[in-house]
This record gives structure tokens, C-alpha cells and sequence, in this order.
């Protein structure tokens, strides 16, 4: 396993090959923004998805199961209570060792060949991540895969911010440009209809407001952002800001209300993640926007991590 670090001469970004990791994003004045894990056995066995690449299906399918083409596929079960499929299975791409190709100082490709049947999905599928540090203090992350034979496919990544650098993310003041989000039942699986309006409701963030003004903080949903929505993190003490923009239909906005800071080194609320993607449970929900994909087809996306103080 190798680190690699980018610089742009103001910020600097460890990433790791293992899982894609983004292991840190230092700013300017050396403060550490991501939640990150000191040694690779933590990540092997304390950490919940720390800045890892997602995949091959990130977030939730229901039962781990899907039927694609007419063939039903099973995935391994790893989320509430062996119910449904999360982040790929139990060896997902966080896992795996990714193959770099670093590209100057402010830019690393990091590749994963998943072979055809790889916890359970279909086709060989090569994906790669292009991590960029850019001029205007941007972390940017560029997906792109292909397939020999058709499969379901949701990359992200988990990383969790901290703007103040420690303690917990509460304060943290957040706008989702989004008007809609999925409501989920228990099994955090997106309830049947079309998804619900945020407009009165504890999940309104089109207007800034803190993490911890409602529902003690606990967010756990994805949102679907308007056609070029942004988001936008404030951390009102340091005057720190981060804005998110992304070619994804939407965001799962998540509080890190499960870090218990002993599975994992860090306690409830210490990080948010904003994991630009496709919807939960797609390959089960043909109402939603498709995430097969197909021989002779390319996926391509793009989320961009704009650090401003």
C-alpha cells in the first residue's frame, strides 16, 4: 500500500491506494478538515468507510438483491442486520488495493479491476478515480468505468469533514440545494413513491441551517439535488467554508451519528459526509435514474471540494 501527496502549494491531500482513500485535506494554515486513521489495520478494522472510494454499488440495495436483463443477481448482506447490500459488500473497493499513477504533484489516478462475480455483481468492470488539487483550492474527484458485460454501478466517496479540525460537527452550518429528498422506512431503504418535499419539514436545508438545530443531528438520507445544485458546509468559529458541486442527481447527507469512538477512534457527530451519487436501491426502483451499465458505454462524473480560510 502506498500514500501519496498532493500539494498546490497551499493545501495538501494524502490519498491511499488502499480504498482510494482520502486519508487527509490539510489547508493553508495546516489544519486536517477529513477524518482520518493512522495505520493501515485501522482501516482494515476500525474504520466506517474514512474517506474511501464506495463501491461497486455505494450506499444500500434492499435484500441484496437485483434482477438485471432477467437474471437475478444476490449480493453479501452488510447493513442492518444482514437486511440489505451496503457500499459493495463485505470486501467492497474500500478494501481493495487501488493501482496508482500519480501525475505531477497535484494529481494521482488510482485503478480497480473487479472482476466479473466480485461480491456477487456481474461483468469485469475497471474503474478509476483521478484525485486533483487545483488552483483555486478545489479537491476534485473524477470517476470514470467500463464493463465487458452489462452490471449496476454507484461510485462515491465517504470521506468526513471536519472544518474546525476537532471536536464535533453540530454547529456545522449546511445548505443542500435541494427540494426533494427519499424518505427511508427502518431498513434505511427509500419507501415506495415519488420522493418527498423538504419544504417544512426537519430535512430543509435550501436555507442554511445547523447540524444540530433538529432532529439532534441525526441525517442519514439522500437528497436530489436540482439540475446544478450546490452545497455549501460554514463552520461559524473559524469562518471556514466548503462548497460541493457535483454531475450526480444526488447527495446522501450523513452526520456520523453511528461513530461510537470505539469500533471507530472517533465519537458521534466528530464528521459529515456529503457522498454525491446515484440513489439508494436503483437496480429495484425503476422510477428512479438508472445506474446500469453497459458494454460500449462509459460512466463519467465529477464532484468538486471547494476550501475556503
Amino acid at each position: 500500500m502506498d500514500r501519496h501527496i498532493l500539494s498546490n502549494g497551499r493545501m495538501r491531500a494524502g490519498i491511499l491506494t488502499l480504498g482510494a482513500i482520502v486519508q487527509s485535506v490539510e489547508l493553508a494554515d495546516g489544519t486536517d478538515v477529513v477524518l482520518g486513521l493512522p495505520t493501515v489495520a485501522d482501516y482494515l478494522t476500525r474504520s466506517r468507510y474514512f474517506g474511501a472510494v464506495v463501491g461497486r454499488y455505494g450506499n444500500r440495495i434492499a435484500g441484496g438483491r437485483f434482477t438485471l436483463d432477467g437474471t437475478p443477481y444476490r449480493l453479501p448482506l452488510n447493513d442492518n442486520g444482514s437486511a440489505n447490500s451496503l457500499h459493495g459488500g463485505t470486501t467492497g473497493f474500500d478494501k481493495r488495493v487501488w493501482r496508482a499513477e500519480p501525475d505531477g504533484e497535484r494529481a494521482v489516478r488510482l485503478t480497480h479491476v473487479s472482476e466479473d462475480g466480485e461480491e456477487g455483481y456481474p461483468g469485469t468492470l475497471t474503474a478509476s478515480v483521478t484525485y486533483t488539487l487545483t488552483d483555486r483550492d478545489e479537491l476534485r474527484i473524477d470517476y470514470h468505468a467500463v464493463t465487458d458485460a452489462p452490471t449496476v454501478l454507484n461510485l462515491t466517496n465517504h470521506s468526513y469533514f471536519n472544518l474546525a479540525g476537532s471536536g464535533d460537527v453540530l454547529g456545522h452550518v449546511v445548505t443542500i440545494e435541494a427540494d426533494e429528498y427519499l424518505p427511508v422506512g427502518d431498513d434505511k431503504i427509500p419507501l415506495p413513491g415519488a420522493p418527498a418535499p423538504v419544504a417544512g419539514t426537519p430535512y430543509d436545508f435550501t436555507r442554511p441551517a445547523a447540524v444540530g438545530a433538529r432532529l439532534s443531528g441525526c441525517y442519514d438520507h439522500c437528497y436530489v439535488l436540482r439540475p446544478g445544485g450546490v452545497m455549501r458546509v460554514e463552520e461559524p468559529v473559524s469562518g471556514r467554508s466548503m462548497e460541493v458541486t457535483t454531475t450526480e442527481p444526488g447527495v446522501q447527507f450523513y452526520t456520523g451519528h453511528m461513530l461510537d469512538g470505539v469500533a471507530t477512534p472517533y465519537g458521534r457527530y466528530a464528521g459529515l459526509c456529503l457522498e454525491t451519487q446515484h440513489f439508494p436501491d436503483s437496480p429495484n426502483r425503476p422510477d428512479f435514474p438508472s445506474t446500469v451499465l453497459r458494454p460500449g458505454e462509459e460512466h463519467v462524473s465529477s464532484t468538486t471540494y471547494r476550501f475556503v480560510g
